[in-house]
């Protein structure tokens, strides 16, 4: 049978079927929860979420599905690249963004205060919590927090878009390594090489990997069918993970609007540091295009901190035009609108497909 995989028994799944977490807000218990229940594994993605928080949603999440589940956190940069943003460059970025400021009546912020969660904290709190999985992308956390969170029953799970970021995960003691190519949306998850002419499609980056590593391999990006399913199947992939249609269905946390720009067919995808100094795939808008040039935005995560109150406020005011409608680029148009509707929809396929 097609969803008896590696993947499927390390996690006690049904159905080696994963739905991706999300950053910022995007995530919900209702669709982790769902994916859980249908016998998947559904993801919250935590990086927006403080110790408390995040202790509340793991509660939440136990209440409302008894199947696995994975926790994901950002893994902080060794050294943050905006402590060296000099003043004058900060003055430049004002300049660059004050016209769009000045339409809301507000001032560019004056200086860099990250207010992010401190990831001490957010770890501490996934350790107590000890979810049945924990995931990381942007790195992998040292041994110490690995030894920790197996202590209290948790499989970790790490994420490359590399052959050399897949070999450091394995090293630094994974269960299992998501490969993710290309056109997936959201961040680029890239933490060993950032160039974006570097990054792989699934496939070739998912066939690369299994000659090179010998834990099992989650394929994501840009699969969005059965018939892409059946692919990294094919290639050697022990799950899939999709993000993007989950992300499209009512249960997630995207804006109606961001959900129904997923269900244009033919919408075209970028690559852009633009809303946060780190690349990742958005659905490409006229304020994207206008950025040409990458080094006219700061760095992680201070561009990211730079336009929050400017974003916040265009889109209190019901403006669009600087809202970060983060997407992967599907092989075919959306069509399920409900998690339940898709997770059926892709094993009945597969079933008649793979038997």
């Amino acid at each position: 049978m097609w969803n008896k995989t590696k993947v499927s028994s390390l996690l006690n799944i049904d159905y080696p079927i994963i739905q991706g977490p999300f950053g910022g807000r995007f995530s919900t218990v209702k669709l982790a929860s769902a994916a859980s229940n249908l016998g998947g594994m559904g993801s919250f993605g935590l990086n927006a979420y403080s110790a408390k928080e995040i202790k509340e949603v793991d509660t939440a999440l136990r209440k409302s599905t008894a199947k696995p589940y994975a926790l994901n956190l950002w893994v902080p940069l060794k050294k943050d690249p905006a402590l060296n943003y000099t003043v004058e460059e900060f003055e430049r970025l004002r300049q660059k963004f004050g016209t769009l400021f000045e339409k809301v009546n507000m001032e560019p912020p004056i200086d860099y205060q990250s207010k992010a969660p401190k990831f001490e904290n957010q770890i501490e709190a996934m350790i107590e919590a000890a979810p049945p999985v924990a995931s990381f992308i942007f790195g992998f956390p040292e041994e110490h927090i690995i030894k920790a969170l197996r202590k209290r029953g948790s499989k970790v799970i790490g994420t490359a878009t590399s052959v050399e970021e897949a070999v450091y995960i394995q090293e630094a003691g994974a269960d299992i390594v998501v490969a993710t190519g290309s056109a997936a949306g959201g961040h680029r998850a890239a933490f060993l090489n950032t160039d974006e002419t570097k990054f792989m499609e699934t496939p070739e980056l998912l066939e690369k990997v299994l000659k090179t590593i010998s834990i099992p391999i989650i394929a994501a990006g840009g699969i969005s069918t059965s018939k892409d399913i059946a692919q990294m199947f094919q290639l050697g992939a022990g799950a899939v993970q999709l993000g993007t249609v989950f992300l499209a269905t009512n249960e997630s946390g995207a804006s109606q609007y961001h959900r129904a720009r997923m269900f244009t067919e033919g919408y075209q995808t970028k690559l852009t540091k633009v809303f946060t100094g780190r690349y990742g795939r958005v659905i490409s808008t006229p304020f994207v295009e206008s950025f040409k040039k990458e080094d006219e935005v700061a760095p992680y995560p201070l561009q990211s901190s730079f336009l929050a109150p400017l974003r916040k406020k265009l889109e209190e005011n019901g403006n669009k035009e600087l809202m970060a409608l983060w997407a992967g680029q599907p092989s075919a148009p959306i069509k399920c609108k409900s998690a339940a509707q898709l997770f059926k929809t892709l094993v009945k396929e597969l079933d008649l497909m793979q038997g």
